[in-house]
């Protein structure tokens, strides 16, 4: 065998193994399949007008969520605000999702009713309904799998492919709050490991907890761009960082990009925990934090107006030709080149499980 057949998956991260899997799967046996693998939804065509949108996500204990400091309710939620976000990204609506999941002996009638009462309270926020799901044993853990189903007119479709030189890139609401909550929640525990009866510090910090635990796809940037009548000409969803969600859109745009550290929307809180806390430059927490499912997205220069002094939506950069490359100008002027040191499920996972 080639030395290449013995690559680790470590080595290549998760987005390295999704290319070697699309590699295999490069013919198209359906007219239907507008988009297969590749962007944060499917796209299928099943009239001339209207895209359906399928996505379909994992959330696994010990690697997406610790139930130390996660409530179950807040797990439900989360799981159907992950998938909307997929929608959300595809500048699409949200129709119905699945839930699934796999148990070990902890888990009780009651406990799995709360997970389902988080679904149900965020299919009643977005609109949608719980469409079916599967319910198995686990040996070990909690396991969630959600597939969601959307759609989305023909001509108002985002994907991350079609971002061109001179559009400005836009990211909604701030972030980086649910790393620091990640980090607030981790450091609690700790604590209580070492004391069981401490009481856990979490005044002053509930807006990044929020943000960690119960965050919530945007929407109602959907809804606003279609009553501005503005169609993104790129657009992701800020999951794994926006250093490397946005060099995820470039890539597939083909084109570069700069973006300025002056115009970062991070939340008071978060940036002084991070500096003061944790000793953490606020700046690398907002470029390479995950988990906030904000929406990254780019427009022609001519729609900058009615972004400039928006109160959720933050102009931060431009996409350049894909020769200049892929940048950010700090405070002070300097030029550093964008690096994608964000969330990556398979690193993270073998690092903390080397016997695995």
């Amino acid at each position: 065998m080639s030395k290449k057949e013995y690559i680790n998956i470590e080595e290549i991260g998760e987005f390295g193994l999704i290319e070697e899997i699309k590699k295999m799967f490069h013919d198209k046996h359906r007219a239907e399949t507008l988009m297969g693998i590749g962007d944060d939804a499917a796209v299928l065509n099943m009239n001339n007008h209207v895209l359906t949108l399928l996505s379909t996500d994992n959330l696994n204990e010990g690697v997406h969520f610790d139930l130390f400091y996660t409530p179950l309710k807040h797990l439900g939620f989360k799981s159907v605000s992950v998938s909307v976000s997929d929608i959300c990204a595809m500048n699409g609506e949200p129709i119905g999702i699945t839930v699934s999941i796999a148990l070990d002996s902890r888990f009780t009638v009651p406990m799995v009713k709360e997970f389902y009462e988080g679904v149900h309270i965020a299919c009643e926020k977005y609109g949608i309904d719980l469409i079916g799901g599967d319910t198995t044993g686990s040996y070990k853990g909690l396991f969630i799998n959600t597939s969601i189903i959307g759609r989305v007119e023909k001509e108002r479709i985002a994907y991350r492919s079609g971002a061109h030189p001179g559009d400005l890139i836009c990211v909604t609401g701030d972030l980086g709050g649910a790393y620091i909550g990640l980090l607030i929640m981790q450091r609690e525990k700790e604590v209580h490991i070492e004391a069981p009866r401490a009481t856990l510090k979490l005044e002053g910090y509930e807006y990044p907890i929020e943000r960690l635990l119960k965050p919530e796809a945007r929407l109602d940037i959907v809804k606003l761009l279609r009553e501005l009548d503005v169609v993104p000409t790129a657009m992701i969803d800020v999951s794994d960082g926006l250093a490397s969600d946005l060099l995820h859109l470039c890539t597939a745009s083909n084109v570069g990009c700069v973006i300025y550290e002056d115009k970062f929307p991070i939340d008071p809180v978060v940036y002084r925990t991070a500096l003061l806390e944790f000793n953490l430059n606020p700046t690398t927490v907002f470029l390479s934090g995950g988990e906030d499912y904000e929406l990254l997205f780019t427009i022609p220069e001519k729609y900058g107006d009615l972004f400039e002094n928006h109160s959720d939506v933050t102009i931060i950069g431009k996409i350049l030709p894909q020769e200049e490359g892929t940048y950010m100008v700090s405070k002070s002027g300097n030029k550093y080149e964008l690096i994608a040191q964000g969330w990556d499920a398979f690193r993270k996972y073998m690092r903390e499980n080397p016997e695995q």
